[in-house]
Order: C-alpha cells, then sequence, then structure tokens
C-alpha cells in the first residue's frame, strides 16, 4: 500500500502558522519537561511525543472540541494538539492541585474533557475501545461528531484494537483508527512484532479505508486526515491511517535504547525532523517569513518558562483530596 505524499499545499497561511505553533509548543513543552523531569519536578515516568508532532497536530486541527480522541501513554502531544491549557498541563505532570486533573492523574493519565480529550492511557490499545464507545454515542445522538483513537505500532497487536475496529464496522461509526508507527513498541521493533509489515493493510481487511502517509510531512499529513474525518463525519464509518514517524527518545526518559544504535538516532534526528522538514518545505516556498516563525518561537518558549514558573509554585493535593473524584455516584 503506497504512502501518501502532499500535493501543492492548499492551506492558508494562518492554517500553517497555527500548525507551526502548535508543533513548536509540542517540541518546547517535551524538551523542557524532559529538563523538570531529571530535575526531580515531575513524578513518575514520562513517555514524550517529540519527533511525532506533525502527527497529532494535523489530525486534531480537523477536530472541534465536540469531537473526541483517545490518546495513549504518549500523550501530552495529542493534548497540545486538541487545545488542553499548557499551564494546566504543566500543572498536572507535576502533581499540582491545579493542574487539569487536580494533580492525581500526572503524565499518563492526563485529560480534559472539556476540550474533548479522553485522557492518556496507560494501558496498551486502551484507546480505540473508549474512542468506539464515543463514536456510537455520536451516532446515537446524531450530533455530526467524529472519534479518534491514537494507536502506537506495538499496541496495533492487540485483541482489544481488532475487536474496536470490527464493531466500528460492523455499526458503521465515525471513527478513525490514528496508527503512529515509530517504528518500537517499547523496545519491540516494528518490523518484528507486526507479522503482515502492514498495519494499514491488516486494517483494511476489516472492511474499511485504510491509508499510509509519511507522519513528518505536516502537510500529507494534515491532507489524509482531513480526507478521513470528513469521510467519517460524513456517516460513511470508520477510517484507518498508519502514520510513519519516529521517536526522539526512547520508550520513556531514562530508557538506555540498547535496542538502537547511536548512528540510527542521529540518522532520524537528522533525517526524520517533522519540524524541520516543515521549516524548509515553507522557507522555499516563501509560504512563511523568518519573522512569522521567529515570533512564534519566541511566544512559545513565553508560555511554557510561565507555566513552568506557576507550576513550581502551585500546591500539592492535600490528604482530603484522596476522598474526591474517587467514585462517580449516579
Amino acid at each position: 500500500m503506497p504512502r501518501a505524499k502532499a500535493s501543492k499545499s492548499r492551506l492558508t497561511k494562518e492554517d500553517m502558522l497555527r500548525g507551526y505553533r502548535t508543533m513548536k509548543t509540542i517540541r518546547v513543552f517535551e524538551e523542557r519537561m524532559i529538563r523538570e523531569f531529571e530535575s526531580g519536578n515531575i513524578p513518575g515516568f514520562i513517555h514524550t511525543y517529540d519527533g511525532q508532532e506533525a502527527i497529532g497536530t494535523a489530525v486534531c486541527m480537523h477536530l472541534t472540541d465536540a469531537d473526541l480522541i483517545g490518546s495513549t501513554h504518549r500523550g501530552h502531544g495529542h493534548c497540545i494538539a486538541k487545545g488542553c491549557d499548557i499551564k494546566g498541563m504543566v500543572h498536572e505532570l507535576m502533581g499540582r492541585r491545579t493542574g487539569l486533573c487536580k494533580g492525581k492523574g500526572g503524565s499518563m493519565h492526563i485529560a480534559d474533557i472539556s476540550k474533548g480529550m479522553l485522557g492518556a492511557n496507560g494501558i496498551v490499545g486502551g484507546a480505540p475501545p473508549l474512542a468506539v464507545g464515543a463514536a456510537l454515542a455520536a451516532k446515537t445522538l446524531g450530533n455530526g461528531c467524529v472519534s479518534v483513537a491514537f494507536i502506537g505500532d506495538g499496541a496495533s497487536n492487540e485483541g482489544t484494537v481488532f475487536e474496536s475496529m470490527n464493531l466500528a464496522v460492523v455499526l458503521k461509526l465515525p471513527v478513525v483508527f490514528l496508527y503512529e508507527n515509530n517504528g518500537y513498541g517499547e523496545a519491540t521493533g516494528f518490523s518484528y512484532a507486526v507479522g503482515s509489515k502492514d498495519i494499514a493493510g491488516r486494517a483494511a481487511a476489516f472492511g474499511m479505508p485504510a491509508h499510509k502517509v509519511d507522519g513528518t510531512d505536516f502537510f500529507a499529513m494534515h491532507e489524509v486526515a482531513g480526507k478521513a474525518i470528513e469521510y467519517a463525519r460524513a456517516g460513511n464509518g470508520p477510517v484507518a491511517i498508519e502514520a510513519t514517524a519516529t521517536r526522539f527518545h526512547g520508550h520513556f526518559i531514562g530508557d538506555p535504547q540498547l535496542y538502537r544504535s547511536k548512528e540510527e538516532l542521529a540518522r532520524v534526528k537528522k533525517e526524520m525532523d517533522c519540524i524541520t522538514i516543515f521549516l524548509n518545505r515553507v522557507k522555499a516556498e516563501k509560504l512563511l517569513s523568518n519573522a512569522d516563525i521567529n515570533k512564534i518561537d519566541d511566544e512559545v518558549q513565553a508560555v511554557i518558562d510561565e507555566a513552568v514558573v506557576s507550576g513550581l509554585a502551585a500546591p500539592k493535593p492535600s490528604i482530603d483530596d484522596l476522598y474526591t473524584d474517587v467514585y462517580k455516584t449516579y
């Protein structure tokens, strides 16, 4: 199955500025969270999204707050792309009472229902059943909404994912299965773990349209995601997309990555950086100016810096908070 490539850009300047701002925000956010984690300011583990920014950004540009997404353990980028508050995210990762989930969710369970972000998920393959449920609700209510399940290449082998795809086809649900193939499921290579060597092809076998796209190409990603979401929103049923990219760090920060050579890491950062690829194109085609780019860079850095300063000063949950938001009473 050939990978889709971007045609001549149909995006407006505002679209490109928005896309760049989101990708840059994700990159700077992740780089800063790594430093804060290594400084002991973030509890638990963090799994960063740098290297994959174009995928989440391009997909979520076609969604509204009413559309719902299910994320993975690598969910910071999806949160930012879906419009979650940066300050609330930083506070949450730092375990502060003022975080999006009051400091109780942390990195792997961060969520914001008001933005249609159903949450990062520590369960491998946990998002598709949630997204299918959301799509069933949308179809039942007839509200025109769609849902997107973000799925890693490792999770693509999970039974819950197969069952979700089958049910979505049977019920003709408005859901997009977005596979982010970054080459590794934890420490296991995609080429070994996926027997067919073709995630999109396997999804197509369930009876839905399936596409492959270069996930480092923002323009191609935006085009393919737009068509898929439009198809699902129109009531035609589910769609699958396999977007190939790479992750710049290990499965988690601190992962020694003994399964990857230093040469591979250097090569992918040089050749598969979606932000560099984006900038090279918009500058070569004179779509955005250096002034446009520099302005966004400065603004993004200021937002992240301010969020970190406020996060470090914010209060932690109290003992009484242990007993709130634990059970839902109907």
